[in-house]
């Protein structure tokens, strides 16, 4: 199977953007501090789903208290005001109730309750419930796993618009079909999600231009500008790979200054490739002012995490016991 297949269908996401989750208000009950803000970011079998919040995810065309109220913060108001509403059958409510209870939103996280509630919303026709509930059937914990049920559902989601959905069904049908067909399938999906703006598959469309595969022709321009879509969204792999086209100058024109910078931004949000390449360009001066006390420094930094570079160990072996310790000292500092 080609790189590009495998890369794929590994692809995560690595870094996501800021949640749009509000800061939480405090509210309390019975004189206690109930409410604890949680992670929104959770992840199922390969697949991704982010924070970002939106009246159209709960199915509402226009904001309600029950949302306003969850825009605000105010979770536990926002849940009082949903709950009733969801009992009678209405789907946008029944929506934010699972997704207050599915992040432990001012109160306990309860993945169970949550998924009766995607369940109702998703037979309703609502794309954000559809997507969450085909995540929690390919996961199996809290519902009967059932991947043909969670394709149907991910597949409508994405026919809706939905971009996480557009991303993970793309990511199924790739899993489904591991070759050229597969692909040939799944890109009109990467596409319309990283039309959308979701870094994830914005880095895939520039995997599938780089190589030439599912259908589209090599096209290193196109690739080089899906890199950097997803690369000023902070996906780590992105930036990575955008600093080593713009110091190669593939792609476009070769900028070697500003190849060292996305390169020194992969590397100080922790990717371990990104830090031996700035080593690399620290000890050699391309890109950037000659620096072996950041050589060793970002270096070291690599190799703590398993990476070793045959080069950069000629290199760290001829430093002075002084410069060792120094470097040791800024790696420290640079963690």
């Amino acid at each position: 199977m080609s790189s590009i297949r495998w890369m794929l269908m590994a692809l995560l996401v690595s870094v996501l953007p800021a949640a749009a989750v509000p800061p939480p208000a405090v509210e309390t009950k019975d004189d206690a501090v109930t409410l604890k803000p949680a992670d929104p970011k959770r992840f199922s079998g390969g697949l991704t789903r982010d924070g970002d919040v939106d009246p159209e995810r709960f199915g509402a065309k226009q904001p309600d208290p029950a949302y306003g109220a969850f825009q605000r913060g105010l979770y536990i108001t926002a849940y009082n005001l949903a709950l009733p509403r969801a009992e009678n059958g209405d789907p946008a409510a029944q929506t934010l109730v699972a997704e207050i209870l599915s992040r432990g939103l001012g109160m306990r996280r309860d993945d169970a309750k949550a998924a009766g509630w995607y369940a109702l919303a998703s037979e309703q026709g609502v794309p954000e419930a559809q997507f969450q509930y085909a995540l929690l059937l390919l996961d199996g914990r809290f519902v009967k796993k059932d991947e043909k049920e969670a394709y149907a559902l991910m597949q409508a989601a994405a026919e809706a618009g939905n971009r996480l959905a557009q991303f993970n069904f793309a990511q199924m049908l790739v899993r489904r079909e591991p070759d050229e067909r597969g692909l040939k399938k799944a890109v009109s999906y990467y596409r319309r999600a990283a039309d959308a703006g979701l870094a994830d598959a914005q880095y895939a469309m520039s995997q599938v231009y780089a190589n030439g595969t599912g259908g589209e022709r090599k096209d290193d321009v196109e690739a080089r500008r899906f890199l950097f879509l997803a690369a000023r969204q902070n996906f780590d792999t992105a930036q990575l790979d955008l600093g080593r086209w713009m110091m190669a100058g593939r792609g476009g024109e070769r900028k070697r200054t500003e190849g060292f910078a996305w390169l020194l931004r992969a590397a100080r949000g922790g990717n371990v490739a990104a830090q031996n390449e700035v080593a690399k360009l620290y000890m050699q001066g391309i890109g950037t002012e000659p620096d072996n006390a950041a050589a060793a420094a970002w270096y070291m930094l690599a190799r703590r995490a398993g990476l070793v570079d045959p080069m950069m160990e000629d290199f760290f072996d001829g430093l002075t016991d002084e410069e060792i310790k120094a470097a040791l000292e800024r790696a420290n500092r640079l963690r």
